[in-house]
């Protein structure tokens, strides 16, 4: 393996991971320089597993015969040890959980490719809370929708927060970003999806009476925290559903609902 030991908080080599509590900092940096952070020795391997490849590691040396087995598999990326007080100096905050990794960002999938053959897709708008986005991540890949599109303005899925809040999914389930919002909508219409819009409206069917129709390719759109769905994606839609609810609440956080609806709505064949 290619070791280095840290004895400067000021080091270059190890850059990718300064400041990494400035969310506003690292959003801008991390797509641009074609890299994310993975954080945690499960999330990192889960990343590995995925094909993705590092740019090096970050760890305190206790960490070092943890995972051996993957400095083997990398002898070519360079591996920076340094004590826990360094390592929090770097990155701003303790580290706890084993390694870190500064991992090389995979090449978007095409839209036509991610959805072929899919049958179940998410679309989250505007969800800007990266909790929100990794555990919506973590509930599509356990209850099997095939792919995530996200808007524009939407968080970074490979944000260090969403990969953390999803124990790693967000390398599972395939995703991408989409340019033009909402129009963009309609090229899942082209490819045979029904659009729904979970969102409170008038004429909102309950999400049973969605599921009882059996749609072959669904796409369930999924609004920002608070706002809810713009006017302009509501008019771009087949129809908005809803989760019925007792005892005069009206809605759940958006990572709560989706769970339920991407189980609701589930393939029954």
């Amino acid at each position: 393996m290619t070791l280095h030991r840290l004895d400067s908080a000021d080091d270059p080599r190890v850059s990718d991971y300064t400041r990494l509590t400035d969310v506003h900092l690292r959003k801008l940096r991390e797509p641009a320089e074609g890299m994310y952070i993975a954080e945690s020795s499960r999330v990192l391997r889960r990343a590995l597993a995925a094909g993705h490849r590092p740019r090096s590691f970050f760890l305190a040396e206790k960490w070092l015969e943890d995972l051996a087995d993957v400095f083997e598999q990398f002898p070519e990326v360079p591996a920076y040890i340094g004590s826990a007080a360094l390592l929090e100096d770097i990155t701003g905050f303790h580290l706890h959980r084993g390694a870190m990794a500064a991992m090389q960002r995979p090449e978007p999938v095409p839209l036509p490719e991610l959805l072929a053959g899919a049958r179940r897709v998410a679309v989250l708008e505007d969800i800007v809370d990266h909790t929100n986005v990794g555990a919506i991540f973590r509930s599509a890949a356990a209850l099997g929708v095939d792919a995530v599109l996200v808007s524009p303005r939407c968080g970074d899925p490979l944000y260090r927060r969403s990969v953390r809040v999803s124990m790693g999914t967000v390398f599972q389930v395939p995703w991408a970003r989409l340019e033009d919002w909402p129009a963009a909508l309609q090229l899942l219409r082209g490819h045979g999806f029904t659009v729904a819009a979970m969102e409170l409206t008038d004429d909102a069917v309950d999400l049973d009476e969605l599921a009882a129709r059996r749609p072959e390719k669904l796409a369930l759109v999924l609004g920002t925290e608070g706002a809810g769905m713009s006017a302009a994606t509501l008019a771009a839609v087949d129809l908005a559903v809803k989760i019925p609810m007792r005892a005069g609440v009206d809605s759940l956080n958006v990572a709560a609902a989706s769970a339920v609806a991407f189980w609701e709505l589930r393939p029954r064949d």
